[in-house]
């Protein structure tokens, strides 16, 4: 899931440096952060949060097969 998340982000943003995704474990969640930097969050959550809930849609279906728990955070640098 993180690199489906990584190359997502990537392909959104115009500075690729600007952003980095990180996965994590918490109380058996695996939650993926984005990183992003001022100037390209924007981009990462779109017009009304639609990108970003967007991107939490794809990753919900994607672990439903693994029957385990996934959540997206943006997180401003």
């Amino acid at each position: 899931m993180e690199e489906l998340v990584r190359f997502i982000v990537e392909e959104l943003v115009d500075n690729k440096d600007n952003v980095s995704v990180q996965s994590e474990v918490v109380d058996g969640i695996q939650v993926i952060n984005i990183v992003a930097d001022k100037s390209e969050i924007g981009k990462v959550i779109g017009k009304q949060g639609r990108i970003a809930k967007a991107i939490r849609t794809l990753v919900k279906a994607g672990s439903g097969r693994n029957s385990q728990k996934v959540s997206v955070e943006i997180i401003e640098k």
